[in-house]
């Protein structure tokens, strides 16, 4: 019998439709039906021997909640027979107009059953408790998921026995996953954990990568990017890496509309075996990375996201260095101008923080004008060797690009039909705070924010803790001021200040959004073990007032 290998991941839902991801056995029809009528079908697609549908759901009523099951070929595999969950459910649309979007990065897959968890209770864990025992009121609309889904270079010791048991950990790349086969047990560890399974099939996810979701620091500068190509192993790695997001993660972020208009999904679901195909795909997104958008806009109501990939599209040539190639920039460029005064908030969700603790943002442009050659040849191979222990390569560390989004910005935010507020939604950094930016000349209308929420389950070592409170403090803003001067880095075109934080643990921020209002929540985990910890809040602040 074909069984349901991984899923139900409740991805895309508006009005009147949605999708669901699921991973079936064997090659089937995979069926929605929802207790409402509402209902949708898809066969399965296979790669490399592994049987995917993306189905999608039609006939919702806007404002309603409807439970739903999941059928493989008429054999009910979801709910799971004795859950003890409440039945997952699909929300359409948006009750009184509030949209609550609770966001985070960095998940280490929790530790199975009662075992200790070494890095504190899993936020997601402790969110899908609280779901699952609470008032509906505690449910958000949507969970973005800001990178770091899963840990390609940093895997556990049950992994480890597993990939021991395939291949010679003693060989590159040792113990980080080596081939699609692989990356897909990553998935299977974090997603199958029950708490998470269920919380995401009952919440919206929107997705994007980050390095681990590949290695460490992924397409941090052109020479590390040689270094890699130069190994026997990166090649597969990087392939099978995109394979998998596309499969897990990416298909899922687009709305029923432009996958119905995407020729890649056209092709793999018409292949018997699509391995070679999204093979190919893959190995052409890696070789050019501009051929590829895996960026993408959603809209909830009057909120419009942006998701922002900072890592695959990346310009790495020194002296042409920039976060986004041209053609990202101008499609983030084009869709925050789309129709102005159609939205009231403006979220621009990017893995990596745009304004980071003042010292590191002054080390990261130095570092970026050394390697461009400001003080010669040997300081060029200096700041190479920084950018890569001290992992230089944010926003700060590509200057042009940092400024290019802090002129967008404020287009965006200017003008009658500005929106209430621009916030960018980041993680990467292991801590949590919130930054206000200042304009030297003029500046927006909407209230401005970077919004950091990381990790939800990892952990960081104390000296970088000290390090990132240390970097908000006078003292260090005047050492990277001076910093920044040895490599000639000239001011930012913006000044900010941390008006919250920074936050240790694991933790989730939430932004309440109704009309020109917009409310942050944050909570962190408490307490030992799954069944006693809970989520606490440690924030709660008014962004802005109707």
């Amino acid at each position: 019998m074909t069984g349901l290998r991984l899923g139900p991941l409740l991805r895309y839902v508006d009005d009147s439709a949605a999708t669901v991801w699921v991973e079936a056995s064997h090659p089937c029809t995979a069926e929605v039906r929802c207790a409402d009528g509402a209902h949708g079908s898809a066969p399965t697609f296979q790669v490399a021997g592994h049987h995917y549908a993306l189905v999608p759901v039609t006939g919702l009523t806007a404002g309603t909640a409807t439970e739903y099951e999941v059928l493989l070929d008429g054999t009910r595999v979801w709910p799971l027979p004795d859950s003890p969950h409440p039945p997952s459910v699909i929300r359409a649309g948006f009750a009184d107009d509030t949209v609550r979007i609770a966001f985070g990065s960095c998940r280490w897959a929790a530790p199975p059953g009662d075992a200790k968890d070494p890095v504190g209770p899993d936020a997601l864990d402790t969110l899908a408790t609280r779901i699952a025992s609470g008032p509906a009121s505690g449910r958000p609309d949507v969970l973005l998921l800001l990178g770091d889904q899963i840990y390609a270079d940093e895997t556990s010791r049950a992994m480890q026995r597993r990939l021991a048991a395939r291949r010679d950990l003693s060989r590159p790349p040792g113990t980080g996953v080596a081939d699609y086969e692989e990356y897909t047990q990553l998935y299977y560890e974090s997603w199958l954990d029950s708490q998470v399974r269920w919380l995401l099939s009952t919440v919206p996810t929107c997705m994007i990568f980050d390095d681990h979701d590949v290695i460490d620091d992924w397409n941090t500068s052109a020479s590390w990017l040689a270094d890699m190509r130069a190994t026997d192993w990166w090649q597969e790695r990087v392939v099978s890496g995109l394979m998998s997001y596309w499969v897990h993660q990416h298909l899922g972020n687009l709305s029923p509309a432009e996958l119905a208009a995407d020729p890649l999904y056209a092709a793999v679901r018409d292949t018997p075996d699509a391995t070679g195909l999204l093979r190919d795909f893959a190995t052409r997104a890696d070789a050019d990375p501009a051929s590829v958008r895996w960026s993408y806009r959603r809209d909830f109501g009057r909120v419009r996201l942006l998701m922002v990939d900072s890592r695959a599209a990346r310009v790495l040539a020194e002296g042409e260095r920039s976060m986004l190639d041209a053609g990202e920039q101008e499609w983030l460029r084009t869709e925050a101008l789309d129709e102005p005064g159609s939205y009231d908030h403006l979220l621009i969700g990017t893995s990596l923080p745009w304004l980071l603790p003042h010292l590191v943002h002054d080390a990261e442009g130095w570092s970026a004008a050394l390697c461009r050659g400001e003080r010669g040849e040997r300081w060029a191979r200096w700041g190479e060797k920084m950018r890569r222990a001290g992992d230089l390569e944010h926003w700060s560390a590509f200057p042009e690009s940092f400024d290019a989004l802090a002129a967008l910005i404020a287009e965006a935010g200017s003008g009658d039909r500005a929106p209430a507020t621009v916030c960018v939604l980041s993680g990467d950094v292991h801590h949590a705070y919130v930054a206000e930016p200042v304009w030297a000349s003029g500046g927006p209308r909407a209230k401005v924010l970077q919004l950091t929420c990381s990790p939800v389950h990892n952990s960081i070592p104390l000296p970088l803790k000290l390090g990132f409170r240390f970097g908000w403090s006078g003292v260090a803003r005047f050492l990277g001021r001076r910093i920044a001067g040895h490599g000639k880095v000239p001011r930012p075109p913006v000044d900010w200040r941390c008006t919250g934080g920074p936050w240790f643990g694991n933790q989730l921020m939430t932004l309440t959004l109704n009309g020109r209002s917009a409310r942050l929540l944050l909570e962190h985990t408490q307490g030992d073990g799954r069944d006693a910890a809970r989520l606490v809040t440690v924030d709660e602040s008014v962004l802005t007032t109707p």
